[in-house]
C-alpha cells in the first residue's frame, strides 16, 4: 500500500471503511463470567436457582465460578487493551448490587463495578453500562405483593418498579464515569424463555405469564429510563438492546406470509410498538386475545414506555423462517433449547425451519443478510435514533492446538460477513455508531452450560487461563485500523 498525503496508508481495493468514531467493543454479561457468586454480600438470582433444577442445565454447570472475572478483572481488562478495544459493554449484577431487589445497596458491589469502570478508563476504554441482563434477584420472584396473583418476577407490575429503584442507585454510583447505558437486554428472552418455554430461569410455562413479563419488561425500561436521567448528568445516553428476529417466511403463500406476520408480532413489535410508537399492534393483541385480554396494561404505561432513546442496541446472530404448520403437534426448531412448551402464545399453528447455509455450532445458519434487513428496518422505524451492534458472534468447537495456540477461521469467516453486513447497512443510510463482538471471553453459556464457547478468548476454566484466538488478533487488526480488508 501507499501512503496517503496525511501519512496514512491508502485502502486496498475492496476494503470497507468503517465511518470515524465507530466504536469497537466487545460485550459480557454478569453470571456469564463474574464468579463470586456467594461472595461480599451478592445474593441469589433465578440463574441460581435455576442452575440447581435438576435437568435444566446441560452437565449441572453453574455460573458459581465461570470466568471468575470478579477476582481477574484487572488482568481481564489488561487484556482489552491489548486487543485495542475502544469499548465494553458489561452488565450489572442485580443481586450483587441490591441482594432482594428491594432496599439499600450492598456497597462492596458497587465498589467492584466502581473498580471496574476505573480501571477501563485508565486504559482508554469506554464502558457501557447495562443494568439487567437476566440474573433478576431470587427474591423477587419468589415473593410479591399480597393479593398477586401473576406469581412474582417479571409477571409481576412491582418487578418494574423495583428494576427503576436499582436503576437509580447504580446511576448514582457510576454515572459519574460512565456516559452510556442500556436498561434489558433481549427482554424477549426473559420473557418467553423464562416464562412460556421455560428453557431459560425462573423456568415458568404459562403463556399469560410470558405476555405479563414481556409488558413489564416494557414497563421496566420506560421506568429505569426514567430514573437513569433523574440520576445521570444530561451528556449521558440511554439505551435499550433487543435481539430483534430477522422474520422471513418459508414460500409465499398466503398463509406463510401469516405466519411471518404471527412471529414478527412476538418476536419483534411487541418491544418496539410501545417503545417507538407508543402502542402494542393490533393484531398482536388479536392474535392474542384467547390468552389474555391484555388488562394488565394500563392507560399511562405506554407513554412511559415510549421514553426517547438516544440510542438502539440490536442483538444479532441468525434470522428466522418460518411456514404454517402442517402438523401443529410436531416438535418445534426455532433456535432455542428445546423445550415441550411454545415460548409463542398465539402462534400455535406456525413452524419453524432451519435457514440454509452453514451452521455454527449452536445449529444457527450463518446469514449476514439478516444483520442488513434488520438494521435498515430499524434506521427507517427509529429515524434520527443512532444503532449500535451490541451483540453479535458465533459458537464454535474452539480447542488449542499443541503449541496451545487457538485457530478459530470459522468465527474469522463469520465476523468478517457480519461486519460486511453492518458496512453495507450504513452505506444504505443507517446511523450505525459501533460493533460490540459477543464475546469477549468463553463464559457460561445459559442452558448450554459450558459446552458452547461464543469468546473471542479461549478460558481454561480448570486454571483460569485466558488465551486470545486467532478471531481476537484479527478483530484487533480491524479495529486499529477502521476498516475491514477484502475479504
Amino acid at each position: 500500500m501507499s501512503p496517503t498525503a496525511s501519512g496514512s496508508p491508502a485502502p486496498e481495493a475492496g476494503t470497507a471503511r468503517f465511518p470515524p468514531g465507530f466504536l469497537w467493543g466487545a460485550a459480557t454479561a454478569a453470571y456469564q463470567i463474574e464468579g463470586a457468586a456467594q461472595e461480599d454480600g451478592r445474593s441469589a438470582s433465578i440463574w441460581d436457582t435455576f442452575c440447581r433444577t435438576p435437568g435444566k442445565v446441560l452437565g449441572g454447570d453453574t455460573g458459581d465460578v465461570a470466568c471468575d472475572h470478579y477476582h481477574r478483572f484487572r488482568d481481564d481488562v489488561r487484556l482489552m487493551a491489548e486487543l485495542g478495544l475502544g469499548a465494553y459493554r458489561f452488565s450489572v449484577s442485580w443481586p450483587r448490587v441490591q441482594p432482594t431487589g428491594r432496599g439499600p445497596a450492598v456497597q462492596r458491589g458497587l465498589d467492584f463495578y466502581r473498580a471496574l469502570v476505573d480501571e477501563l478508563l485508565s486504559h482508554d476504554i469506554q464502558p457501557m453500562v447495562t443494568l439487567y441482563h437476566w440474573d433478576l434477584p431470587q427474591e423477587l420472584e419468589t415473593s410479591f405483593p399480597s393479593g398477586s396473583s401473576a406469581g412474582g418476577g417479571w409477571p409481576e407490575r412491582d418487578t418494574a418498579q423495583r428494576f427503576a429503584e436499582y436503576a437509580g442507585i447504580v446511576a448514582d454510583a457510576l454515572g459519574d464515569r460512565v456516559g452510556m447505558w442500556t436498561t434489558l437486554n433481549e427482554p424477549w428472552c426473559s420473557a418467553f424463555l423464562g416464562y412460556g418455554s421455560g428453557v431459560h430461569a425462573p423456568g415458568r410455562t404459562d403463556p399469560v405469564a410470558a405476555l405479563r413479563a414481556a409488558h413489564h419488561l416494557n414497563l421496566a425500561h420506560g421506568l429505569g429510563a426514567q430514573a437513569l436521567r433523574g440520576a445521570l448528568p444530561a451528556r449521558a445516553q440511554v439505551g435499550i438492546c433487543l435481539n430483534p428476529s430477522a422474520v422471513r417466511p418459508l414460500t409465499d403463500a398466503p398463509e406463510d406470509l401469516d405466519a411471518q406476520r404471527r412471529i414478527d408480532a412476538l418476536a419483534n413489535r411487541i418491544f418496539t410498538g410501545p417503545l417507538l410508537k407508543g402502542a402494542y399492534p393490533a393484531d398482536l393483541l388479536a392474535d392474542t386475545s384467547d390468552i389474555t385480554d391484555w388488562s394488565f396494561v394500563r392507560p399511562e404505561d405506554l407513554a412511559v414506555i415510549k421514553h426517547p432513546l438516544d440510542f438502539l442496541g440490536i442483538n444479532y446472530y441468525t434470522p428466522a423462517v418460518v411456514s404454517a404448520a402442517t402438523d401443529p403437534a410436531a416438535p418445534r426448531r426455532d433456535g432455542h433449547n428445546a423445550s415441550a412448551h411454545s415460548p409463542w402464545p398465539g402462534a400455535d399453528g406456525v413452524a419453524f425451519h432451519r435457514a440454509p447455509g452453514e451452521l455454527t455450532a449452536m445449529d444457527w445458519a450463518v446469514d449476514p443478510t439478516g444483520l442488513v434487513d434488520l438494521l435498515t428496518e430499524y434506521a427507517s422505524q427509529a429515524p434520527g435514533v443512532p444503532l449500535f451492534i451490541t451483540e453479535n458472534g458465533a459458537a464454535y468447537e474452539d480447542r488449542p492446538d499443541a503449541e496451545g495456540r487457538v485457530h478459530d477461521p470459522d468465527r474469522i469467516r463469520y465476523l468478517h460477513a457480519h461486519l460486511a453486513a453492518v458496512h453495507e447497512a450504513i452505506r444504505a443510510g443507517a446511523d450505525v455508531r459501533g460493533y460490540f463482538l459477543w464475546s469477549l471471553l468463553d463464559n457460561f453459556e445459559w442452558a448450554y452450560g459450558y459446552s458452547k464457547r461464543f469468546g473471542a478468548v479461549y478460558v481454561d476454566y480448570d486454571a483460569q487461563t485466558r488465551t486470545p484466538k486467532s478471531s481476537a488478533r484479527w478483530y484487533a487488526r480491524v479495529a486499529a485500523n477502521g476498516e475491514l480488508p477484502a475479504g
